[in-house]
C-alpha cells in the first residue's frame, strides 16, 4: 500500500463506522472483515507518532 498513514487509518475506522450504521440504523447483522490488521495498526501508530501521542 503506497497510501499514506491518515488515509489507511480512515478506511478502516469508514468501514467501522459504516458496519455500526447497518447493524443499529437498519437492524441488519454486519459481518465485517479486514484483511491485513497490520497495516491498520501500523498506520495508527505511524499517526500517533507524527502527533507526538507515543
Amino acid at each position: 500500500m503506497n497510501e499514506p498513514s491518515r488515509a489507511c487509518m480512515r478506511v478502516g475506522l469508514t468501514a467501522l463506522t459504516m458496519a455500526k450504521y447497518f447493524r443499529d440504523v437498519n437492524e441488519q447483522d454486519v459481518l465485517l472483515f479486514i484483511d491485513n490488521i497490520f497495516r491498520f495498526v501500523q498506520a495508527g501508530s505511524e499517526v500517533s507518532a507524527l502527533l507526538g501521542e507515543c
